[in-house]
């Protein structure tokens, strides 16, 4: 007698096959090909920058080169593709990139219709506004009739225009699709005021032809979580993506750094066993060997590590931790726990 469950129970089966069928595809990829693919911005310093040879440092970019230590073991197992704001989530959903680590805001949108998920905030950040010290403004609230620089296909654009209609101003926008283009303008004077998240213009305002004749004005007018994201559909990359992101948390959290992180495996701390694969396997849950996490902070140091190094207090943009400390420190940045 034929069921009438079959063609159910069938359905379910092939359901479940196209979906293991899916899950590591993008880590299987990888492997292939030997590198992971990673899209960057066009040069914004000291998240993503090249130098005169092509090496690439940055925030994000170290982000990156963890993802390719979790998988390889090789910090350089990294290739990557400077994208602009309207290029960047179609590169990503077309696979052209295995990774998106761009200053890329987080926004309810991108993360339900776009086919992206994001893994993580690796640096949160707010909308601000750059001047040329001598328009002879202090405030945002000043800017009434200014023409503001911005770029294209960005939250930034969408910012501005809620920002100045809500405080009952008017102002003309230069819009351009590139980075380059913006600076570009606002440093030739085509415009009174630049805007974007506010650790971009301390990176920007560095590149002006007099960086000292600017200034960064003191609101913060949108919340803007910077992070990175994958492709729908693969949540084994997905998890890769997002535990790279909590190890390099929890790695400062433990005090376990690049220079101390082979002396730590003989720590009696559970969490650290745990973290750096001496204890358990949980490698083996996302397609990864056991000292992962290991290999990570070999690579590239902790959360802290990078921060300082890229745009820290001693680094031409001096940023402070500030929201991004650690939990521990008063900030935002928290990992859930390995076990």
């Amino acid at each position: 007698m034929k069921s009438r469950f079959l063609p159910v129970l069938a359905g379910a089966v092939l359901a479940t096959v196209a979906a293991s069928a899916v899950h590591a595809t993008t880590l299987d990829d990888v492997k292939k090909k030997g590198f992971v693919q990673c899209g960057v911005s066009t040069g914004l310093a000291g998240f993503s920058n090249p130098d005169d040879k092509g090496d690439w440092t940055g925030l994000d970019v170290d982000y990156c080169r963890a993802v390719a230590s979790a998988v390889f073991g090789d910090p350089k197992a990294v290739k990557f593709s400077p994208l602009s704001a309207k290029e960047r989530f179609t590169a990503l959903q077309s696979g052209e990139i295995d990774v998106l680590s761009r200053n890329t805001t987080w926004t309810m949108s991108r993360d339900t219709q776009m086919g992206i998920v994001f893994a993580g905030v690796t640096y949160y950040d707010g909308q601000g506004f750059m001047v040329p010290k001598s328009l002879g403004v202090t405030s945002a609230k000043d800017l009434d009739g200014a023409s503001v620089c911005v770029q294209q296909g960005t939250t930034t654009e969408l910012n501005l225009t809620d920002y100045f209609k809500a405080s009952g101003m008017t102002f003309n926008p230069v819009v351009f699709e590139k980075l380059d283009e913006v600076n570009a303008a606002y440093d030739s004077g085509r415009c009174d005021v630049y805007t974007t998240d506010s650790s971009g213009l301390y990176a920007i305002r560095l590149t002006m032809s007099n960086p000292d004749n600017h200034m960064v004005l003191p609101e913060i007018i949108s919340k803007e979580p910077l992070g990175p994201s994958v492709r729908q559909g693969d949540e084994q990359w997905f998890a890769i993506a997002k535990w790279v992101y909590y190890a390099l948390l929890n790695a400062e959290e433990m005090g376990i750094t690049q220079a101390n992180v082979e002396e730590m495996k003989s720590s009696e701390n559970p969490n650290v066993k745990r973290l750096l694969g001496v204890d358990g396997n949980f490698g083996e849950s996302i397609g990864l060997d056991a000292d992962w996490a290991v290999k990570v902070i070999k690579g590239v140091g902790n959360y802290g590590e990078i921060f300082e190094r890229n745009v820290g207090k001693n680094t031409p943009l001096g940023i402070a931790r500030g929201l991004n400390a650690l939990w521990t420190e008063g900030g935002l940045q928290y990992a859930p726990p390995i076990r």
